[in-house]
């Protein structure tokens, strides 16, 4: 897998003057069945968050309130993506080290996931991710 294959998807925006709408179906708008929603708030100053990644795991994270950067890196290219709208979010593949911060004052970070919890899906130590990146 590599970072190109995370990307920023465009949802649907429904715009009213009473305020605007965005909804999300797995399989259509991502590109897998949800399975799980969790999402961070109340964030400190200078915290990041990630700091693993997926063995099977698909995941799409959207900037529900405020902002924030994920870091993206294959092993190989590394690439940082800015979160600011509620009506996008970032696509990102299995086996894809990840990591979250600068987050602003408020922020408030959606995670859709493609399973339920599983502890055995992560990759938590960097070299062992990138053992199991270099030995496939």
């Amino acid at each position: 897998m590599s970072i190109d294959r995370c990307q920023i998807l465009d949802l649907p925006k429904i715009q009213d003057p009473r305020g605007n709408l965005t909804f999300i179906e797995g399989g259509i708008h991502v590109p897998f069945d949800i399975q799980r929603v969790y999402y961070l708030y109340d964030v400190p100053g200078g915290s990041e968050r990630g700091g693993h990644a997926h063995k099977q795991l698909h995941q799409f994270i959207v900037a529900m309130s405020g902002s924030f950067d994920v870091v993206l890196d294959d092993g190989k290219d590394k690439k940082r993506v800015h979160l600011n709208r509620s009506y996008n979010g970032l696509y990102v593949c299995p086996m894809i080290w990840r990591e979250l911060d600068n987050f602003s004052s408020g922020a408030v970070c959606m995670v859709l996931a493609s399973t339920k919890y599983e502890e055995d899906d992560y990759y938590r130590d960097y070299a062992e991710f990138m053992l199991a990146r270099w030995s496939k």
